[in-house]
């Protein structure tokens, strides 16, 4: 197999679509400005073969419209990694994971499957991985559990690595850190495919039993060996586990965990400290303060005994913006894993909002202040990728299917002369009609989107631009004849020749 079409298998995903993304200054941030946009059609080798050349960067969609994965990622988005330092915890875990540098300095962590597998389970198991590494935050792809298929969604892509591969800064890692050829990562890319069944199998270490019903925060913590700097932090997330697990031996269960998980343990004064401040005050447990965020799994952490349960807000979580360029737009976006379809009106409105996600989710998720949603809303528009609208979904799309339909349904004319009765009839190569027969079809359907001019137009430019109407001599019913003035459009694919038994027309 040729080197295109191992990278092609390699990122096998969406069939009908793919990511293009034109690349910006570089930030006061260290982060490259990019604009995103999809293009609905499937990679080609072209395509790919251009990307690697440097010409023209593209992007992979994970998911399938069968809501299936071949790969996925975890895109960790910091441009100063510690990219040796991250690959050893992935030898670690034995993880099935290879690192590629991105194009703003931090890392695409993918993992390539043996076989499809639902996105759904597959990001359950790519989340878990990211919080045990320590980057709860970052990004997985893919960003759906479901995508919209039958609305004209896609889902969202993420850039392939290897741009302009011969001098690239997107390359792929070997487990020493250094850079690796092409041709050595699509080898990588094979020798480490795996099975969704084996990520079920990846052993974090011993010491994580101990939480197994606690928040994976702390299950994280243990797992990347004797927590140091974060002691107090630590501690301070354990000591609500431990009441609530262990009531009135909390304080001897959080000693415990001090002298078997801190290196060094925490000094007994600071500890006591500890003990007496929680004993005054039930507080609960702290998610959004660092790291105990870098090591969060909300979703899991919501199913366990001692986890947060129901005193967790209902705050959404909200990714992956997708506008279609619609009139008007359609906007899709994915709220805690679940595929939403609204409109610009909701991004506008949290009441709004909050009752789609009702009707399409079947939840309801928290107000926030408004000027915390005006930011958030800004945020995701400005990373928003822009999608192209499906030829069905745009209003020239709608009025020449319905053109069709209209032209090769069984509504046709048996006879030339039933071109009185506004059906259409179809001979060399045209099929013909009266305008009022189509218009009058046309408001049967509902559709009063173009005026008689305007459709006018677009039977012109069916007709590249020529001639498109004229006078057809006719039998009437009574058996005299006239003029009648007809249009018509070429016929379309599959339309036979209507042919009459008597022909007495007189030709154009």
């Amino acid at each position: 197999m040729s080197v295109i079409t191992d990278f092609m298998n390699a990122f096998r995903g969406s069939e009908e679509a793919h990511g293009q993304t034109t690349v910006g200054a570089v930030g006061r941030n260290g982060k490259t400005e990019a604009n995103s946009r999809v293009v609905r059609e499937p990679l080609t080798e072209e395509l790919v073969t251009n990307h690697l050349e440097g010409k023209h960067g593209v992007g992979a969609i994970p998911i399938t419209k069968e809501n299936e994965c071949y790969f996925g990622a975890i895109d960790i988005d910091q441009y100063d990694l510690d990219h040796k330092g991250l690959i050893a915890k992935i030898l670690k875990f034995k993880l099935p994971l290879v690192v590629c540098r991105s194009k703003s300095g931090g890392a695409h962590l993918f993992c390539f499957l043996k076989e499809p597998t639902q996105a759904k389970i597959f990001r359950e198991y790519l989340t878990e991985i990211a919080g045990a590494l320590g980057y709860a935050r970052a990004e997985i792809f893919p960003k759906q559990d479901s995508i919209l298929s039958e609305r004209g969604d896609v889902g969202n892509f993420i850039n392939l690595p290897y741009f302009k591969s011969q001098q690239t800064m997107r390359y792929a890692f070997d487990d020493k850190g250094k850079a690796m050829t092409l041709e050595q990562f699509l080898a990588v890319v094979e020798k480490k495919r795996t099975f969704v069944a084996s990520l079920e199998k990846i052993n974090y270490g011993e010491s994580r039993e101990v939480f197994a019903d606690g928040p994976p925060c702390l299950q994280n913590y243990v797992s990347v060996g004797k927590v140091d700097n974060n002691r107090n932090i630590f501690l301070s997330q354990c000591a609500p586990y431990c009441k609530a697990k262990y009531s009135d031996n909390w304080k001897n269960s959080l000693e415990e965990i001090n002298q078997r998980h801190c290196a060094p343990p925490l000094p007994a004064s600071e500890l006591v400290s500890l003990q007496n401040q929680y004993q005054k005050k039930d507080y609960f447990y702290q998610c959004n303060i660092e790291p105990n965020s870098s090591f969060c799994n909300k979703e899991v952490c919501k199913s366990r005994k001692y986890g947060i349960g129901n005193k967790s807000d209902h705050a959404a979580e909200l990714s992956g913006l997708t506008i279609m360029l619609s009139d008007p737009k359609l906007v899709f976006l994915d709220v805690n894993g679940g595929r939403l379809e609204i409109t610009m009106d909701h991004l506008q409105n949290q009441h709004l909002f909050q009752k789609a996600c009702m009707e399409q989710l079947m939840m309801m998720p928290s107000k926030i202040k408004e000027t915390d949603w005006v930011t958030k809303v800004n945020e995701m528009l400005k990373h928003a990728v822009q999608l192209e609208v499906p030829r069905e979904l745009t209003v020239d799309g709608q009025f020449y299917d319905l053109l069709e339909t209209f032209c090769t349904s069984r509504i046709r004319a048996q006879s030339s002369e039933e071109l009185f009765m506004g059906k259409p009839w179809t001979e060399d190569g045209k099929t013909m009609f009266m305008i009022n027969g189509l218009m009058e079809f046309l408001r049967q359907r509902n559709f009063a989107s173009f005026t008689r001019a305007q459709i006018q137009e677009r039977l012109k430019a069916l007709n590249d631009d020529s001639e498109c109407n004229g006078h057809k001599n006719l039998r009437k019913p009574d058996g005299g004849r006239t003029t009648l003035r007809v249009w018509w459009v070429p016929a379309f694919e599959g339309v036979e020749e209507q042919v009459e038994a008597e022909d007495n027309d007189i030709p154009f």
